[in-house]
């Protein structure tokens, strides 16, 4: 029980969260290459043509390769998980809970202090629930890295409660 972490407050449903499930969850992210990609507004159909065209140049020039074989690609990712680092984006679970509609702020309660940041800001954060392939025992459960990455590299750790007020 000591893994579980709850979001309430001003909420419609008071989420549970167990972060030792996570790693089964297809909306996790590798946090070694989370906060590296930078998101630019694209046009999706711009993107796509130009995706397609190299494809078919390099079919063109090279002949078709043909892709992994199944097996091979389920033990890379069997292998990704037992070492990886990964986190969780916060936003599906804030939504879940339906905030009320006068909540502005997030606080995270951890062992020792409280962080407080705005609704807004909270729909980027992302738990962190795994390093090398470990869970967070020491300093976990999980850690609060927020979406921009300014806190990377000293994320918040020992969280207990997230509440909305």
């Amino acid at each position: 029980m000591e893994n579980i972490i709850v979001l309430s407050g001003k909420v419609k449903y008071t989420i549970t969260l167990d972060p030792s499930v996570w790693i089964f969850d297809d909306r996790r992210v590798d946090l070694t290459t989370y906060f590296l990609t930078t998101s630019n507004p694209s046009n999706d159909l711009e993107e796509y043509t130009k995706s397609v065209s190299k494809h078919w140049d390099r079919e063109i020039m090279e002949g078709a390769v043909y892709p992994p074989t199944l097996n091979t690609e389920k033990k890379y990712e069997k292998e990704k998980v037992l070492t990886g680092s990964f986190g969780i984006p916060f936003e599906p679970f804030l939504k879940n809970a339906e905030p009320d509609e006068s909540a502005a702020a997030l606080v995270i309660k951890t062992a020792t202090s409280q962080h407080e940041i705005s609704l807004d800001k909270a729909k980027n954060l992302v738990l962190g629930f795994s390093k090398a392939g470990k869970p967070l025992s020491e300093d976990g459960p999980v850690h609060v890295y927020f979406g921009d990455g300014s806190n990377q590299q000293n994320p918040i750790k020992y969280v207990k409660e997230f509440t909305i007020k």
